[in-house]
């Protein structure tokens, strides 16, 4: 079966502002990458429906972000919600879009129409928690595919997988206390947002992998060996979902780790024999950071080759 890349042009309208990292080049960088490697199809993202959302997220909380967003689409009408994360005319959209794409990917390893996924989507999500908007993170797609899927395919067991060079704090906040949710992170410690340390562990249920500044491809490959991949396999879920953030390339100007275009190739190839193994190969992956164009394609580029080998 094919893998399903999910994209739609609504979340170029998101506009966080001139010399902001999550630029709307980024979504180009990408797509052209994962252009016409064999064995895709890509189709638009639908909106994601209020309850989907609110499934995850506070209704007052998404409320007060559709009230702040700028009506006219100017330079100068965008509005802070924290230091690092803006809303322009269309965030809220371009956010429903990556929602929406999440959603519909799970409905579709779910059904057969798609083996796998990846939503090529901006604003990233992974630091989004319940009534939360940081990290230049509006809405947490992640956790909003994980509580569709389990709503409404009845998944019991879901495997969250995030490699971003950022701690996931948003989806660890959202699931720390859901054992029918597992988390496991690889992320550099330290770096914002602070969080993410091994004597975080939820119920249970959350796994997090830190990494030093400077750490390559021989430690990140070494904690996901001994540690992370065997917690997923232990999990045996119904679903695994990929935060994937590919700021942990040593191109990249946000963190300091050293991973290469290989690097997420592998990890990505070893997740989908897993999810074969384990689930019939139900793996959604959802783009997070990744800040150097050149880095962010080649490496996306790697993961949908592993998807599609």
């Amino acid at each position: 079966m094919k893998t399903l890349i999910m994209h739609h042009d609504d979340c170029l309208r998101h506009d966080p502002g001139p010399h902001h990292p999550e630029r709307v080049e980024r979504v180009a960088a990408v797509l052209a990458a994962v252009s016409g490697i064999p064995g895709t199809e890509s189709l638009p993202a639908p909106r994601a429906a209020p309850e989907q959302i609110f499934r995850v997220h506070d209704d007052a909380y998404w409320s007060q972000v559709a009230e702040l967003e700028p009506r006219r689409e100017t330079a100068s009408e965008r509005v802070a919600l924290d230091p690092d994360t803006w809303l322009s005319a269309g965030s809220v959209e371009a956010a429903l879009r990556g929602s929406g794409a999440a959603c519909f990917a799970v409905d579709q390893v779910f059904s057969g129409g798609a083996q796998n996924a990846f939503c090529v989507m901006r604003p990233p999500g992974h630091h989004a928690g319940v009534s939360t908007a940081m990290g230049f993170c509006l809405l947490n797609h992640a956790a909003v595919s994980v509580r569709h899927a389990q709503a409404e395919h009845g998944a019991r067991r879901v495997a969250i997988v995030d490699f971003d060079v950022h701690h996931g704090n948003g989806t660890q906040e959202i699931f720390e206390a859901s054992p029918d949710v597992l988390f496991v992170s690889s992320h550099q410690i330290p770096l914002y947002p602070g969080t993410g340390y091994p004597e975080e562990t939820g119920c249970g249920n959350v796994l997090n992998l830190p990494l030093a500044p400077g750490d390559g491809s021989a430690e990140f490959r070494a904690v996901w060996n001994k540690h992370g991949l065997p917690a997923v396999k232990r999990f045996r879920p119904d679903l695994v979902v990929v935060s994937a953030g590919f700021d942990a390339h040593l191109r990249d100007p946000l963190g300091q780790l050293e991973l290469q275009d290989g690097d997420f190739g592998w990890i990505t190839a070893h997740l989908r024999a897993a999810a074969d193994e384990l689930c019939d190969g139900r793996l959604v992956a959802i783009l997070e950071g990744g800040y150097d164009l050149e880095a962010l394609g080649s490496a996306a580029g790697s993961l949908v080759e592993a998807l599609t080998a």
